[in-house]
């Protein structure tokens, strides 16, 4: 069952979704400066986003919605396959490890 998330009607719905990956990095959360309170109109109505440059940083940037480039289709498929890469790379050494110790345990 896919997490629910309910947002109010009177609130704009968000540009950009959980986990999406941006120029400026992976969104992590976010968060929404309704319309009549105090953070609304110190900084704007709307919502805020919270990210991450990449998933090896301990860096947290808060940046509203105007401030997020999405990444193009071409760098996401750059991203993704990149990552995918890697991990097929990670699998491979762990099939060889897993075969050295079947080979070791066989001549024991």
């Amino acid at each position: 069952m896919q997490p629910t998330i309910s947002i109010p009607q009177h609130w704009g719905y968000p540009r950009f979704a959980l986990d999406q990956r941006t120029n400026q990095g992976i969104i992590l959360g976010l968060y929404y400066y309704p319309n009549g309170t105090e953070l609304a109109s110190e900084f704007n109505e709307g919502w805020r986003y919270v990210l991450m440059p990449n998933k090896n940083s301990d860096e947290i940037s808060y940046l509203q919605e105007d401030q997020i480039q999405p990444l193009s289709p071409e760098e996401l498929f750059t991203q993704i396959t990149t990552e995918i890469d890697f991990y097929q790379q990670q699998i491979a050494i762990r099939q060889q490890q897993l075969a050295a110790i079947a080979g070791g345990a066989s001549n024991g």
